[in-house]
């Protein structure tokens, strides 16, 4: 009803241009008025003109765009139309006067002013809002600074001035590009470099600053928090557009600034083709769907438009949740989705998942992972992170799945835990096998990624929500973090980069010192660490090391031709039966739930496994010997 009302508005007055503009073509190119005279010349051929540019133009766009968002489409959509009426209205004209009456330059110059009369009568009230609307409400609002004058913050700027119901005024914007110094965006200044921005945030008066970088630097925006802590401002963060997935900046995803900005994990670059090559029309079964890795693994693997997903899990809430998800993002894929609730402990189970459904592809993210929970369950952590992995891979290679890719973990590296060794038996297992099977066997070890389920991040955004203290087990301890769709967008990487028994190392940048962690978090929470909310410092956790390490000495690594993954090289002195027949001990200790025996296994099996006992004996005696 609405697109009606438009063109009842709009049509009578483009009808008026149409004759207005052939009326002044005439005029321009005969320079008198005597064609008026003529009706065989003039007027027959101006209603054969209007009657053809009035029926392109009711069966055209050009009616349902609103004015006060006209735009360049906009403008395209009416020299299209335009163009399109004026050659159907001079082809007609050439069947009903031939070509010795007709004039070459009058259509020519009858174009070109009906363009400029539509494009002025379009763009006229945008010009009129921009112009003087606007300016009335310039100096009325919140003084906003926004950080990064680039395209990102230009369309942000432009967004701001679009919603004036924000009540957002912006006065000025500062980046560190010198070129951009002193220049002006839509009127707004450019008035110096982001390190000056506490110096303009105190002597303009700013209440809100927006923060629109197009790839943020994590050490940058740590330091701007606490400059906002000490001036008091409200601030808020455009998210970076360079992932795989994105949108053009918009006003409704400025959020408050995350511990991930914090850490500015940088943008993947991901080669689409080769993942894609290995994922699109196959069957792909993710194990541990419903947890924080696994489900994001579903979100991507589906990107690519496999032709079955089946979500295996044995908690059936998250499997739920995650299923539910993927059917409504995805219900016009094509992809078809089965969510299967199975224990991966039981073979005869799983079997018959694959004998059903007949997966190509398996990307095997189940595990127990908390590690002071398994040091007191060492049993369940080998029965499930252990011989899982072995009746997933043995039925995996016997069914003839193309890639099977492990979810490893840096704790598997020199293990002083439960868990760290239970993963690491698991990739030996892997490599094996490797060199029996056409399956293509595939680790992928990094280390923690933020807000995943029992990770630090959470439990520190619960102690601050209910007003401290956060507790930091040591004040020295430190750990890799990335992202959970970074981590997950690395491991279909290195999916499509595997041949065999490879353990890929993702890059994690620096180490982050979970002591510093928990100060930004506070800080970001509108509160001050040591004042408003206490840090306390609890003791390492049963099976916790001060930090992780990603690869063994004994591994060497190699270079991948992605910069941020790379390959940890295979151990050479391997010997199947006598691994075989001491896995075997450990798979049998754990079924009789035999916990020191389970402990001396670990030690045939890993070498460089080590207690937590001994861990914590060694740290102190490391200790005493550099104070002495």
């Amino acid at each position: 009803m609405g697109q009606w009302n438009r063109r009842s508005l709009l049509f009578p007055l483009d009808l008026i241009f149409m004759v207005l503009s052939y009326f002044l073509a005439h005029l321009i190119r005969f320079e008198s008025l005597a064609f008026l005279n003529r009706s065989d010349d003039f007027l027959i051929p101006l209603a054969i003109v209007v009657l053809c540019r009035s029926v392109v133009f009711l069966f055209s766009n050009i009616y349902r765009s609103i004015w006060a968002y006209a735009s360049i489409h906009d403008l395209v959509e009416i020299i299209k139309t335009t163009v399109l009426s004026s050659l159907i209205s001079n082809t007609a004209l050439l069947f009903y006067n031939g070509f010795e009456h007709l004039s070459r330059m009058i259509p020519v110059i009858d174009t070109l002013l009906l363009l400029g009369f539509l494009c002025i009568r379009s763009l006229s009230w945008r010009l009129v809002r921009d112009q003087y609307i606007l300016r009335k409400k310039q100096g009325v609002g919140i003084p906003t600074l926004i950080l990064g004058a680039g395209k990102t913050g230009a369309t942000l700027l432009t967004e701001l001035r679009r919603h004036n119901d924000l009540n957002l005024n912006p006065i000025a914007l500062l980046d560190d590009d010198d070129s951009k110094l002193g220049a002006h965006i839509q009127g707004v200044p450019v008035l110096g470099k982001v390190d000056q921005a506490e110096e303009l945030i105190r002597s303009l008066g700013i209440q809100k600053v927006l923060i629109a970088f197009h790839h943020p630097d994590g050490k940058l925006i740590g330091k701007l928090i606490k400059t906002f802590e000490s001036t008091h401002v409200d601030f808020k963060i455009l998210p970076s557009l360079g992932s795989l997935f994105f949108d053009p900046p918009k006003i409704q995803q400025l959020r408050e600034i995350r511990v991930e900005d914090v850490l500015g994990r940088p943008v993947v670059d991901l080669e689409i083709e080769s993942i894609r090559s290995y994922i699109a029309g196959k069957t792909i079964l993710i194990t541990g769907a419903g947890g924080s890795i696994g489900s994001e693994l579903c979100r991507q693997v589906a990107v690519f438009h496999p032709s079955k997903m089946i979500l295996l899990d044995s908690a059936e809430t998250p499997l739920y949740e995650i299923d539910y998800e993927l059917r409504k993002v995805f219900k016009d894929s094509g992809i078809q989705f089965s969510a299967v609730v199975a224990d991966i402990k039981n073979p005869l189970r799983i079997s018959s998942v694959f004998e059903t459904d007949k997966p190509q592809v398996v990307f095997h993210s189940a595990a127990y992972k908390h590690v002071p929970m398994m040091e007191s369950n060492a049993s369940e952590a080998v029965l499930n992170n252990v011989l899982g992995t072995k009746n997933l891979a043995d039925i995996s290679r016997a069914s003839g799945v193309e890639r099977f890719v492990l979810i490893s973990t840096d704790k598997a590296v020199n293990p002083v835990n439960i868990m760290g060794a239970s993963k690491r038996v698991a990739e030996l297992y892997l490599q094996t096998i490797s060199p029996e099977t056409k399956t293509k066997f595939i680790t992928v070890r990094f280390g923690n990624v933020l807000g995943s389920s029992g990770s630090v991040i959470p439990r520190f955004r619960e102690q601050i929500g209910n007003g401290g203290p956060v507790t930091v087990t040591h004040p020295d301890i430190i750990r890799y973090f990335m992202t959970i769709p970074e981590a997950t967008q690395l491991v279909l990487q290195a999916g499509a980069m595997g041949e065999k028994e490879e353990i890929f190392l993702l890059d994690m940048g620096e180490p982050i010192r979970i002591l510093s962690l928990a100060e930004d978090m506070i800080r970001l929470s509108g509160f001050r660490p040591y004042t408003d909310i206490q840090i306390v410092f609890t003791g390492l956790r049963p099976g916790e090391k001060l930090f992780e390490e990603l690869l063994l000495d004994m591994e060497g690594i190699k270079k991948t031709h992605h910069p941020k993954i790379r390959i940890a090289a295979p151990l050479e002195d391997r010997d199947p039966s006598s691994f075989q027949a001491r896995f075997q001990a450990l798979i049998d200790a754990a079924k009789a739930d035999q916990e020191e025996v389970i402990f001396s296994c670990f030690k045939a099996l890993v070498p460089e496994y080590r207690t937590h006992k001994d861990y914590i004996s060694e740290e102190a005696s490391r200790k005493i010997e550099t104070n002495g």
